[in-house]
């Protein structure tokens, strides 16, 4: 099996060439990560794409977050359009030529726009759902989801500590959190597309959770059952360009 090096990862976050095609910031995230058997996970992948390890595990993501300031290139954020709310499932991957990305299992997310735009020009896997968050004065982030066609509500209660850092090479956190490509499957002419990711270095720290749910992980065909995350850290604001797929 084909392994990405360091160097290849450090590349993956070089600004690609021509221009970005969305702008936005993402805030307040929260990584949750459970380690995973990387024949089960590979069964899951597209043709084209091979399951990423860590010491020899392939890692589970689940990330809530807000999307902040979300607009097309050359257009202005709009009130009640550009901000909202994001949770996905996630697993690690590299390509034949093994550049690393992220490939997403499912992204819910209460803005029926950007459901729209990604699922028809991005063939993500978007999910309606209803979402609330609020922040309180002492940190704490309280997050809750409910997708759409389900009864039950996800909640996510979490603080991130005070002091950040960035990931240095080689450490499970540069694994998990310096992606710059996402991979998408176009069901419907089974093609694989990928798309460069730009943003400065996540800077990174340790994070309180007092509440977390798993069901999203569930629906995505892995049963963690009551197993406490593997590995859990929070990431500070960074401002993000999209820019257009292409076809691997």
């Amino acid at each position: 099996m084909f392994f990405p090096t360091t160097t290849q990862r450090l590349e993956a976050r070089m600004r690609p060439a021509g221009v970005p095609v969305i702008h936005q910031s993402w805030a307040e995230l929260l990584f949750l990560h459970w380690s995973w058997d990387p024949a089960a996970v590979q069964r899951t992948l597209p043709r084209g794409l091979t399951v990423d390890t860590f010491e020899r595990q392939a890692w589970i993501g689940l990330v809530p977050f807000y999307m902040q300031r979300v607009r097309p290139r050359f257009c202005p954020t709009v009130p009640g359009l550009s901000d909202f709310l994001e949770v996905n499932v996630r697993t690690y991957v590299h390509d034949e030529l093994g550049q690393p990305g992220v490939w997403f299992y499912s992204l819910d997310c209460n803005q029926w726009l950007a459901v729209k735009v990604a699922r028809s020009f991005f063939h993500l896997p978007y999910k309606h759902a209803t979402q609330r968050s609020e922040k309180t004065a002492d940190g704490w982030v309280d997050y809750t989801t409910q997708r759409s066609g389900q009864s039950h509500v996800s909640r996510y209660r979490y603080r991130a500590a005070a002091e950040a850092q960035l990931a240095e090479p080689g450490t499970k956190e540069f694994f998990l959190l310096e992606r710059y490509r996402l991979y998408a499957h176009q069901r419907s002419a089974d093609r694989v597309w990928a798309g460069q990711v730009v943003h400065a270095p996540y800077q990174f720290s340790k994070v309180e959770v007092g509440a977390y749910d798993t069901l999203l992980v569930q629906l995505a065909g892995f049963d963690v059952g009551a197993r406490a995350p593997d590995h859990l850290c929070a990431a500070r604001t960074v401002a993000v360009d999209i820019f257009p797929l292409r076809r691997i």
